[in-house]
């Protein structure tokens, strides 16, 4: 299956639950090691793979089963996008953190937050939809079209 293939919509909100839990805790203890693992699992979501998103294998193999078949999956490509945003506002949260800007981690990580929680409760996926405006923008971000076979 490709990196890109599209997936069922109620998987990545499963993953956004989880992912609030993670930033609640981490706004709550100010661990940089707790939100520099969450930076880390944006970044292999963002940049390789949704599927190595450990949140969806607990997803695909506990939750799903019980769950009617989805009758429509969602583009990849706009979910990764949105874990690359979520990356960098983890990895400015961290830096907080981390260098004792703990300002800055509060206010980066409340971002993180508030998206993941939009996502989760209400399948607003923040991220995705500022794809979905640079794709009407950027032609570069256009979906390949597809040629007709001669």
């Amino acid at each position: 299956m490709s990196k890109n293939a599209p997936v069922d919509p109620r998987g990545p909100r499963f993953s956004a639950w989880i992912t609030s839990t993670i930033l609640a805790t981490v706004l709550l203890t100010g661990s940089w090691r707790l939100l520099a693992a969450q930076t880390v699992l944006f970044a292999m979501c963002a940049f390789i793979s949704l599927k190595l998103n450990p949140w969806g294998h607990v997803y695909r193999f506990a939750v799903q089963p019980r769950l009617a078949p989805v009758t429509e999956r969602e583009e990849a490509a706009p979910l990764r996008f949105a874990q690359g945003v979520g990356f960098v506002f983890a990895l400015v949260g961290t830096i907080g953190y981390a260098s004792g800007l703990t300002a800055l981690g509060v206010v980066a990580t409340s971002a993180a937050l508030v998206a993941a929680l939009l996502n989760a409760a209400l399948g607003l996926c923040l991220g995705c939809e500022v794809f979905l405006l640079l794709r009407r923008r950027a032609p570069f971000l256009a979906r390949p079209q597809s040629t007709p076979s001669q």
